[in-house]
């Protein structure tokens, strides 16, 4: 089993839930199903399953009367030979987006608070409306106030780090030397250096990490992210209108291109020649909820609260795992990748596209700094400690005049500064190496 961080979630909220059921929403195939699964098994004496994509005649448990008592007769009608044990019992409701009533019924069952309940599903982030599956229903009722939702994504460096054989304290040790701003012993350094080129190749899908480790072999890797991308596409014809699908489809295919060119913002003209928001922009919404790419909104103020003023008709886009980017690439772009070889632009657009990976899994909404008027460009600002903090991405170990320019404008307490070398300070500039970035 790979270890998972959201597996510590899954026991917190088993000892702290009160009266709430858990929602855990994500992309496909990141390991949620898996996860719970592992967990139920565990953790509880009995755990019940219900996939209504798997089983759709599994609906009728929840129609009709949706009191916590009835709910349960129809689950011991329907699944025979199911142990209801008050207090260790884990129900899992998968693939909640094709029952709506099950959705509503969260409620009920958290008030009546006799089991433990988990739902997830796939899509989850989408409106109603936005999903074109005639088999996902409309929510009559949320069960606001009694479901606890958990974003999941795919595995972090550090899990990639865990997956790999390191243990906890190698991960403590690299991050004393982040807290103190030590430099890494060099051949230390190059190690993680190498890994973490790994992951960018590899990306944090599990059944891609766990290929990999099972076999190093990259072309298997490159088999089983198709085979996701794939899938990608499958949702795309099932869940986007008609109308949308073309759209959606060719924004989502543009992103290699657009990354590789180190474009300063999304541009629908890469999508389509004279194209505008005007008609793309339903698609860059149905990506976004969906969870396929993360959206990096530019600021015209890095200033508290960063939301506020961003801009929401300029930002960039980023695909959920560097490793589905890699793969869209090809074999000889993932090669110079990880002989550390790559040249140009698409090498920055790598770089930039796996640390926001780093920083949304690490709790931070991405914005950016860039200005018309200006070269002034730095590609990720977060806040942190109740001030904004400049994080500036290079490719290699180059001059930074930007994350410069930055700091004597707006005086951030500490700046950083990422790239393929070693820690150092200098006044409120930290240059990190690329794979610290999880400590931030």
């Amino acid at each position: 089993m790979l270890k998972r961080k959201v597996y510590q979630i899954l026991l917190d909220w088993k000892a702290n839930k009160g009266k709430e059921c858990l929602l855990i929403k994500g992309a496909r195939q990141i390991g949620k199903t898996y996860i719970v699964e592992e967990f139920g098994k565990r953790e509880y004496k009995s755990f019940i399953e219900i996939n209504f994509l798997k089983t759709p005649s599994l609906r009728s448990v929840f129609s009709g009367d949706l009191s916590a008592d009835e709910i349960y007769k129809r689950m011991s009608a329907n699944l025979p030979g199911v142990k209801f044990i008050k207090g260790n019992t884990l129900i899992f409701l998968d693939e909640i987006q094709r029952c709506a009533s099950a959705r509503t019924a969260l409620k009920f069952l958290a008030e009546d608070g006799r089991y433990d309940v988990i739902a997830s599903g796939s899509l989850l982030g989408l409106h109603y409306g936005q999903d074109a599956d005639k088999e996902v229903e409309e929510i009559e009722s949320i069960p606001v106030g009694y479901e606890r939702q958990v974003i999941m994504y795919s595995m972090d460096f550090e899990e990639f780090l865990w997956a790999y054989g390191y243990g906890q304290d190698t991960v403590d040790y690299l991050r004393s030397l982040f807290d103190k701003k030590e430099k890494v012993p060099s051949e230390i350094n190059w190690k993680f250096e190498n890994i973490l080129r790994e992951y960018v190749v590899v990306g944090g899908m599990p059944e891609a990490v766990q290929i990999f480790m099972d076999t190093k072999d990259f072309g298997k890797v490159q088999q089983i992210q198709e085979k996701i991308l794939a899938a990608y596409d499958d949702d795309i014809s099932n869940h986007v209108k008609d109308t949308e699908k073309t759209k959606v489809r060719a924004c989502y295919d543009s992103l290699p291109r657009q990354l590789a060119r180190e474009q300063k913002k999304f541009k629908y003209s890469e999508v389509e020649k004279r194209g505008n928001a005007r008609k793309y922009g339903d698609s860059i919404t149905w990506l976004k909820d969906s969870n396929l790419v993360h959206v990096c909104y530019n600021v015209f103020e890095p200033y508290i609260p960063l939301t506020a003023n961003s801009k929401t008709d300029e930002y960039k886009l980023y695909m959920n795992d560097s490793g589905l980017l890699l793969a869209k690439y090809g074999m000889q772009t993932k090669l110079a990748v990880l002989n550390g070889t790559i040249q140009g632009n698409a090498k920055g657009g790598i770089y930039e596209n796996v640390i926001s990976e780093m920083l949304i899994k690490r709790g931070y909404h991405l914005h950016y700094y860039k200005t018309q008027n200006s070269s002034m460009e730095i590609e990720f600002i977060i806040e942190k400690e109740g001030s904004v903090v400049p994080v500036e991405v290079k490719a290699g170990s180059f001059s930074s005049p930007s994350l410069n320019c930055f700091i004597a404008t707006f005086h951030p307490p500490m700046a950083y500064k990422l790239i393929d070398g070693n820690i150092g300070v200098s006044e409120t500039k930290i240059t990190l190496p690329h794979y610290m970035a999880m400590f931030l």
